[in-house]
């Protein structure tokens, strides 16, 4: 049990601080000092700005609240941990042991959490998957991503919806366009983003030979208001069609599908999963926000690595994760180097071993 809570003590610290991921001491200093704007005599003389201070507050409170609580329950444990053995009391030891195991779950999914912290991380997360080469093998392949997408956000209680899909030509899919829901969603599926790469028997060759599919994988967050990406109306154009997906009589009779094709950038999205043309346009338009706030900070990121003399590639062509289920069965992450022999698992959707490494891997990047 003392090894336990050491494990527990080293990462978070007594008294309240956070010396590893999540600096406690620090963000509640900050907090402090926005307090003390609150108490200044013409604090109010600006009421917009005002409000913003405020709600910064209590952002930042509601953000350490499941830091502090974590520490008072092991202080707690500690303090019964230690009656227990004056005591020698081996039930309340046995629950000592059981909460220390619980906090140390917990406090493992916060450090994940303390992890997203980028801009958008907060965000809903658009996910968009393509075939690649393979033909009906990489189809399928996009078939099989989007359910392993779909059950892992299941298992998070997040929403999914498949805003567009286009259908293969003998099996599968050649490309899916879904979004999910949920808290977080955009910083762990952002990891995603790269080519993934299938290896094994193809159930579509009578010849029982491998294959090897790719698939990419696009993530996007889902701008939440309209005012960070303004788009002109006069340079879209709007098309109207005939939905190819399944949906009875009135989505084949009437054209409920919408293409939207920005013109001074070119970027062109649909939608057809719904059976309102307004909807359909609703969604579209969400898509199209994402991406142009995509392109401008790709831009962004250009210019700074120009700035730096840095010369910047685009490796599209290199898979960042490996799911071979012939000769042997492994799906391994080629930029983190975790592997996981439990294929089956994987692609039902337990790939947060993946999120997670990817990004502490990103944080160890960011301080060297």
């Amino acid at each position: 049990m003392l090894k336990s809570w050491s494990a527990l003590e080293n990462s978070c610290g007594r008294p309240r601080k956070c010396e590893g991921i999540f600096d406690l001491a620090g963000r509640e200093e900050k907090i402090a000092a926005l307090e003390e704007k609150t108490a200044a005599p013409d604090f109010w003389a600006d009421a917009v700005s005002a409000q913003k201070v405020l709600a910064e507050i209590g952002r930042r409170r509601r953000e350490i609240q499941p830091w502090v609580s974590l520490l008072k329950r092991a202080e707690d444990l500690v303090a019964l941990a230690e009656l227990a053995a004056e005591e020698k009391d081996e039930v309340a030891a046995e629950e000592t042991q059981a909460g220390l195991e619980q906090a140390e779950q917990d406090l493992k999914r916060l450090e994940t959490e303390a992890l997203l912290s980028g801009e958008y991380d907060d965000h809903n997360a658009l996910l968009s998957i393509n075939a690649g080469a393979g033909g009906t093998e990489s189809c399928d392949w996009v078939e099989m991503l989007g359910r392993m997408y779909a059950r892992w956000a299941e298992r998070k209680d997040y929403r999914v919806e498949v805003i567009d899909r286009v259908p293969g030509d003998q099996a599968g899919s050649k490309s899916i366009s879904m979004s999910v829901s949920g808290p977080l969603a955009y910083g762990y599926l952002k990891a995603e983003r790269g080519v993934h790469r299938l290896v094994r028997i193809s159930p579509f060759d009578a010849a029982g030979r491998r294959h090897t599919s790719f698939a990419s994988v696009d993530v996007l967050p889902e701008v939440e208001q309209e005012e960070e990406v303004q788009i002109d109306p006069e340079e879209l154009r709007i098309d109207t069609f005939r939905a190819s997906t399944a949906g009875g009589q009135h989505m084949q009779k009437n054209e409920t599908a919408v293409r939207i094709t920005h013109l001074p950038t070119g970027i062109v999205v649909s939608c057809q999963n719904e059976r309102s043309q307004q909807r359909n346009r609703m969604s579209a338009m969400k898509v199209l926000q994402a991406r142009l706030l995509e392109l401008r900070r790709r831009e962004q990121e250009e210019k700074m690595a120009e700035l730096r003399g840095e010369q910047t590639e685009i490796a599209w062509g290199n898979q960042i994760r490996s799911y071979v289920l012939h000769p042997y069965c492994l799906v391994k992450d080629n930029r983190t180097g975790v592997e996981v022999s439990n294929t089956a698992e994987v692609l039902n959707g337990d790939i947060d071993l993946f999120l997670e490494a990817f990004l502490r891997r990103e944080l160890s990047r960011r301080k060297s």
